[in-house]
């Protein structure tokens, strides 16, 4: 239904770039198809973030770390379970996470380097 609210909205914003009036409906049915696909992703990512902290629970809970992994910005956390508690390639995790490789690369980098700044404040 979110999508569909979404698509009907679009197109009442964006009814004046309607070139020829006698293909509305395909293009309601672009805009609809487009709508989908980014509930869809949003879906995927919400999913991939709250399967984290289950999915990995025990490995996570019996290493010393959890609470500099726990006060990591979510981005950052989500990278840093999936990577080394899940045990996903950085392709893989881009994928669960629905971003570029490259984004994971660098959250991965800022996530270690605030962990190993937590860590050693800690000691």
């Amino acid at each position: 239904m979110d999508a569909v609210d979404e698509a009907v909205y679009q197109g009442f914003l964006h009814y004046k770039r309607l070139r020829q009036p006698e293909y509305f409906a395909t293009w309601m049915t672009r805009i609809l198809i487009n709508a989908c696909n980014a509930e869809l992703r949003r879906r995927k990512r919400e999913l991939a973030v709250a399967e984290l902290p289950e999915t990995a629970a025990e490995a996570f809970d019996a290493l010393p770390l959890r609470e500099a992994v726990a006060r990591l910005p979510r981005e950052l956390r989500a990278v840093v379970v999936l990577r080394y508690f899940q045990g996903l390639t950085l392709a893989e995790t881009a994928q669960a996470l629905d971003i570029p490789p490259g984004t994971v690369s660098t959250r991965q980098r800022k996530a270690l380097s605030l962990l190993k700044l937590h860590l050693t404040e800690e000691v």
